[in-house]
């Protein structure tokens, strides 16, 4: 299933790791872990904030994700089912009319 995974950094221990040269590293091993097919980088409500796009192919896929951002940089996560345009076609399809 295609999901967003949202992980807001807390700003402290974000700077922290930005200051011993580590956020690079953990943000370039989630990528090579997720192999998103899209993600971006911005700030939301004042912290940094990354959204990553992928295909989870199992829910026991969570811990391993989740847990270098919880343990590294004290974020707060979110998954949330989405579409792109062929999986909305293809569930508009299976409407009954």
């Amino acid at each position: 299933m295609r999901v967003l995974l949202k992980a807001s950094m807390d700003t402290e221990k974000a700077n922290e790791a930005i200051r011993s040269g580590t956020l690079g590293k953990l943000i370039q091993e989630a990528m090579e872990q997720i192999k998103p097919e899209a993600a971006y980088f911005t700030t939301e409500n004042g912290q940094r904030t990354a959204f990553l796009f992928f295909d989870m192919q199992d829910s026991s896929q969570m811990p391993v994700i989740s847990e270098p951002f919880f343990l590294n940089l004290d974020a707060k996560i979110s998954y949330t089912p989405v579409m792109n345009m062929d999986d909305v076609t293809k569930g508009l399809s299976q409407l009954g009319r």
